[in-house]
């Protein structure tokens, strides 16, 4: 188990030097612990990349089976009162339900799970997507594009809106249109500035942010104007879809992904984190996908 949990978190952490730390064991413990799980196997596990290590073909395959074993012997352990490391699940969400659809799951997965470790991120939705590929997360909710139906479930794809600040001056049909978005990469701001650019519509970049609350906190004080779904808009902000001749913009969609092998205490937390988010959206007069409908009623 200990060699086990080595590979798993030293892979999550991109650096076995950070994972002896966590770990609270020597360096020369780690290097000991690969390479007795490599002679076991009977081949390598890990190749250098860089500065730094990444799986191989067989290191990725034991990884999946190594998380589901972690998992497991953790949840035993808790319910047998056995002193073990917690066991641990990994989800991540956009910034827009930090709010709302994160305590509420949370909540109730405590209510069935009290003792297990949650770790949630936050993060850009091609990263979160690609951290449940891998296995580093076990669920996450992401925005993505109608065309991209590769991966994750279809829960609801609600148009995008303009937003400008309440109090605003209403002569943003003068000289470039001031915007307030993201920084690069960002799938609103492609969304906006392509529609923009189609339209022929000239705009300027007046302010970017990495933080949701910036971005509504700047629009608020009339710095410009943002691109979101209606979810939690905030007093201050106005919906200027209809006005200022701004060019029409296409739907966002809302997936859930969940990782290809999950424990059962990850199953329980993927089922709980798409119930909430149905229920928030739904709650909020945006519809859920045609398929999502039929299993809700």
């Amino acid at each position: 188990m200990d060699a086990l949990r080595t590979l798993v978190v030293g892979l999550d952490l991109n650096n076995f030097s950070k994972a002896a730390d966590q770990l609270g064991r020597s360096q020369s413990a780690i290097s000991m612990q690969l390479k007795k799980l490599e002679q076991q196997v009977g081949r390598p596990l890990l190749m250098r990349q860089g500065r730094g290590l990444v799986p191989t073909e067989a290191g990725e395959l034991l990884l999946g089976y190594a998380r589901r074993i972690l998992a497991l012997n953790d949840e035993a352990a808790t319910s047998l009162g056995a002193t073990a490391t917690p066991a641990a699940l990994r989800i991540g969400l956009p910034q827009d339900f930090f709010e709302d659809v994160m305590p509420e799951v949370l909540r109730r997965f405590a209510a069935h799970k009290p003792n297990v470790h949650i770790e949630v991120r936050a993060g850009r939705n091609h990263i979160l997507e690609d951290e449940v590929r891998a296995g580093r997360l076990d669920a996450a909710i992401t925005f993505c594009r109608p065309e991209s139906r590769e991966f994750g479930e279809l829960v609801a794809a609600p148009p995008l809106r303009w937003y400008d600040g309440a109090n605003s001056a209403t002569g943003r049909t003068a000289g470039p249109l001031p915007l307030v978005l993201y920084d690069h990469p960002c799938l609103f701001r492609q969304a906006a500035l392509g529609a923009l650019d189609a339209g022929g519509r000239p705009w300027r970049m007046a302010l970017t942010t990495p933080s949701l609350s910036g971005v509504w906190a700047a629009v608020r004080a009339g710095q410009g104007l943002t691109v979101r779904i209606a979810h939690r808009v905030p007093e201050g902000v106005a919906d200027v879809t209809e006005h200022y001749d701004l060019p029409p913009l296409s739907a966002m969609e809302i997936r859930m992904m969940r990782a290809e092998t999950l424990s059962p205490a990850g199953e329980i937390m993927a089922r709980m984190l798409r119930q909430v988010l149905e229920e928030t959206l739904l709650s909020e007069g945006i519809d859920l996908a045609e398929a999502v409908r039929g299993k809700v009623a």
